[in-house]
């Protein structure tokens, strides 16, 4: 038999009667803490509990699992981990294994500081959009910015987790992912994310000392956000009432504002740099055909393929309108060359 069991968010000192009795009676617990740190003292207070063996559940040992199926096969055996026990697609995975390899399998369900902290900041969980982690290394943080970015247009929250290595015992900051964001958006130039950008940055959630502070990210640089662990919200669309819990719950350096409004598909941004880049080639080289007849109805086409791809843009026919700003783009570059002239760049 293999237990997934969750802590929650205040540990042993919340969980449920059921819960004690289970620790008490397996013969084996593994203590899983690489997806969220506990304290020493939290972890004496779990072995005093286990009556069984007590082993401590590194990140290798679940993944590969073969050590936990065999216990389970013979032995009542709990995985036990901080939080809700399938917020991890590890414990997932394993117990998908399980279950394949006939070995009965059950849950404990707990509060998930993923979950918690959309509530404690005050927003509408309903509107949390894809959730990433970010890791420290800026080649990889083209995954979160267009996830952000993807979020972003559908109005919706996206909630960043930060690199956590138990074994290094290291944990991301938040400044510096938010510092590697803007470094990526320097590069990827979406106008996704900018110091003016409304964040924000949730510690502790579900400790005593948890604390959510918001504000535009030039504000939040300048200030120290103490012990691990922290969690980036980078909110949507903002409903009024979240606005108003936000103010409430959270220090705001700055008034809640919605940064979704001027987030712009890719589609639009690159019509409104090359419809008028495509109609000025267009009114330059048109003067050099005024007395050649057979290239006017190119010349037209190439004007109507403009207006198509800003009408298709209106209709939300995107590829149609990149299509046809890329026709009148080759037409004037071939009108261009038939004088001699250099293609636009």
């Amino acid at each position: 038999m293999l237990w997934f069991v969750g802590l929650g968010l205040s540990g042993i000192e919340s969980i449920s009667i059921k819960t004690q009795n289970l620790l008490k009676n397996a013969d084996v617990v593994y203590l899983e803490q690489f997806t969220s740190p506990i304290s020493k003292s939290e972890l004496t207070k779990i072995k005093k509990i286990v009556k069984g063996e007590f082993k401590i559940g590194k990140r290798w040992i679940v993944e590969d699992g073969k050590e936990i199926l065999n216990n389970s096969k013979k032995k009542m055996v709990l995985l036990l981990t901080y939080g809700d026990p399938y917020i991890a697609t590890t414990h997932i995975e394993l117990r998908t294994r399980a279950i394949q390899n006939k070995i009965k399998t059950n849950t404990i369900h707990a509060a998930s500081s993923i979950t918690a902290l959309v509530g404690e900041c005050g927003l509408h969980y309903y509107k949390v959009g894809r959730i990433v982690t970010v890791m420290n290394d800026l080649k990889s943080m083209t995954t979160p910015y267009y996830a952000i970015y993807e979020n972003a247009l559908a109005g919706y929250h996206t909630i960043l987790l930060l690199e956590y290595n138990q074994d290094a015992k290291f944990f991301f900051e938040p400044l510096d992912a938010l510092s590697d964001l803007i470094k990526t958006e320097k590069e990827q130039k979406r106008k996704v994310i900018s110091p003016s950008t409304f964040a924000i940055i949730a510690s502790r959630i579900g400790f005593k000392n948890q604390a959510i502070t918001a504000g535009k990210i030039s504000n939040l640089m300048k200030k120290s956000f103490g012990k691990p662990p922290h969690t980036i919200i980078i909110p949507g669309n903002l409903h009024f009432t979240e606005s108003d819990a936000l103010k409430v719950l959270a220090e705001c350096i700055d008034v809640p504002f919605d940064n979704s409004k001027n987030i712009k598909k890719i589609s639009n941004q690159m019509l409104e740099k090359y419809v008028p880049m495509v109609r000025k080639a267009l009114e330059e080289i048109a003067p050099h055909y005024q007395n050649s007849k057979e290239f006017q109805e190119v010349l037209e086409n190439a004007e109507l393929y403009i207006k198509d791809a800003e009408k298709f843009l209106a209709e939300g026919k995107d590829e149609v309108a990149i299509l046809s700003i890329g026709y009148a783009d080759g037409l004037v570059d071939a009108l261009r060359i038939a004088k001699g002239l250099e293609p636009r760049m």
